[in-house]
């Protein structure tokens, strides 16, 4: 068995039910959940591009899991992709990505903006064991999880001991260092 962390959240539709229906399918389709931590809510990270008639991105709501699973780190991102679709998530077209992974807006004074989407959920794999991942569909650690407080809280709720193996620090560690 294989233990993978886990960050699932979302900012829109009903947020708690659908934090709640993700925990459930990841139990079904990708193994036993071992610790989960309260669930969060939080900021919007990064710039995000309104939809029509939007004034503001409403906050998210998140939480982080350990499962245990049978899967391959690449099973798991395609049961995780398979539940947000489930839960109603729709992925934009892929768009150019910049050298840090994430998609450029393609205006001309900003060329390295990225923009992010409001979403009902979005599972993100942080850790795969110790394993280090780096292919263009998936990313392990995830990049720039070490950034994301509203990572780095729920994580350390329930493995604030663990030792990123590319930075060579502990989640506790990390977030006291004081990400954004």
């Amino acid at each position: 068995m294989n233990r993978v962390a886990l960050l699932i959240g979302g900012n829109i539709g009903d947020r708690h039910a659908l934090i709640e229906q993700a925990t459930e399918q990841i139990r079904q389709r990708i193994g036993s959940v071992v610790a989960l931590s309260r669930v969060y809510e939080t900021e919007p990270w990064g710039e995000f591009e309104m939809e029509s008639g939007e004034r503001r991105v409403e906050n998210f709501l998140n939480r982080a899991l350990l499962v245990e699973t049978p899967l391959t780190a690449h099973e798991v991102l395609r049961e995780a992709l398979a539940i947000e679709a489930d839960l109603g998530r729709q992925r934009a077209p892929m768009a150019p990505k910049g050298p840090n992974g994430l998609k450029v807006l393609n205006a001309p004074n900003a060329p390295n903006a990225c923009l992010y989407h409001s979403r009902p959920m979005d599972i993100d794999l942080i850790f795969y064991g110790d394993e280090v991942v780096d292919t263009p569909e998936l990313q392990i650690p995830h990049p720039r999880m070490h950034l994301r407080r509203f990572v780095l809280e729920p994580l350390c709720e329930i493995i604030p001991d663990y030792c990123h193996p590319l930075l060579h620090k502990t989640v506790r560690e990390m977030l006291e260092g004081g990400p954004e």
